[in-house]
C-alpha cells in the first residue's frame, strides 16, 4: 500500500475533485491521515516526510515478485513509489543506462531526471514506453516537483481526493481515500499523468483533453468527479516547455 500527500503550494489538482457539499464524514488533515495510515500498518510501514507539506508512506511487497509488487526508491533527493510491474523493464534499464539489478521505481527517477535535465522531450511518449500495469507517485524534493502516473490497462488501483487543507491525497487503497477525503474524492484516471505544472494529462491520448464527469453516490451526495478523455474535443496547441524544467506538456491554453 502507499500513500502521498502534498500541499496545494507544490501541487494543484482539478477543482472538480473537490466535493461542494462535504457530506457527513469531513475530510481530515495529512498529518492525521498518515496517522492511521501508520496505525493500519503498525509493523511494516514506513514514511518520510518534508518540512514542504510533502509526505510518503508506503507498506512494501512481501515478495518482488508479485505482479502489485510496491517499492519505493530514492535518489539525489527524488522520491518514488511504485506499484505493479513493467514488462519492458530490462529493455528500459539498458535504454537509460542502468544496472542490471535496477528496479522498476529507480527506472522511474531516471526517466524523471532525464526529462528534466535533457529535454525537451514529450513526457507522453515517455509513459507510453512503459509497458505494464503500473502505478506510481515520484516527489522531486529539491524541485519541489510532483509527478504520479496511472497505466491504461487499468488493473492496478488509485485514487485521488483533497484533505482538509487542500492538499492533494494519492493512494491505492479507496477505504483511506474515503476516510480521510470525505466526499472529495475519486479514481485516478487510468492513462494519466499528473505533474506539478502541467496539471493533469491523459499520455495515451495526449491530443484530447480530459472531461470531468460529475458523480453523485449512494447517498445522493455530489462526490468529486472522475475523469474521462473527450475523443470529440482535441487540443488545438504548440508544445510548450515549462518554466521551470524542460519537460514538454501540450496545453491547450497556447495557441
Amino acid at each position: 500500500m502507499m500513500l502521498a500527500s502534498f500541499h496545494n503550494s507544490l501541487a494543484h489538482p482539478p477543482q472538480e475533485l473537490n466535493s461542494p457539499s462535504g457530506g457527513r464524514r469531513a475530510p481530515k488533515n495529512p498529518e492525521e491521515i498518515l496517522r492511521e495510515f501508520h496505525t493500519l500498518h503498525p509493523d511494516d510501514s514506513f514514511s518520510a516526510t518534508f518540512s514542504v507539506g510533502a509526505a510518503l508512506a508506503c507498506v512494501p511487497s512481501q515478495s518482488h515478485y508479485s505482479p502489485k509488487q510496491r517499492l519505493f526508491c530514492s535518489l539525489d533527493d527524488i522520491y518514488c513509489m511504485f506499484v505493479g510491474g513493467l514488462d519492458n523493464l530490462c529493455s528500459l534499464i539498458r535504454q537509460y543506462g542502468l544496472s542490471k539489478n535496477a528496479n522498476e521505481a529507480l527506472l522511474v527517477i531516471e526517466a524523471y531526471r532525464t526529462l528534466r535535465d535533457r529535454g525537451p522531450y514529450p513526457a507522453d511518449q515517455v509513459l507510453k514506453d512503459f509497458g505494464g500495469s503500473f502505478a506510481f507517485v515520484l516527489y522531486d524534493n529539491e524541485a519541489g516537483t510532483v509527478f504520479a502516473a496511472l497505466s491504461p490497462d487499468g488493473k492496478i488501483p488509485l485514487y485521488w481526493g483533497i484533505a482538509a487543507d487542500g492538499s492533494v491525497v494519492i493512494c491505492d487503497d479507496v477505504g483511506i481515500i474515503k476516510a480521510g477525503c470525505g466526499k472529495s474524492y475519486a479514481a485516478f484516471p487510468t492513462g494519466c499523468m499528473f505533474h506539478s505544472e502541467g496539471g493533469l494529462k491523459s499520455f495515451e491520448y495526449p491530443m484530447n483533453k480530459l472531461r470531468p464527469m460529475p458523480r453523485v453516490d449512494s447517498e445522493g451526495v455530489m462526490c468529486g468527479a472522475n475523469f474521462k478523455v473527450d475523443v470529440y474535443s482535441r487540443i488545438n496547441s504548440m508544445p510548450r516547455v515549462g518554466s521551470s524544467t524542460n519537460w514538454t506538456f501540450w496545453d491547450e491554453s497556447v495557441l
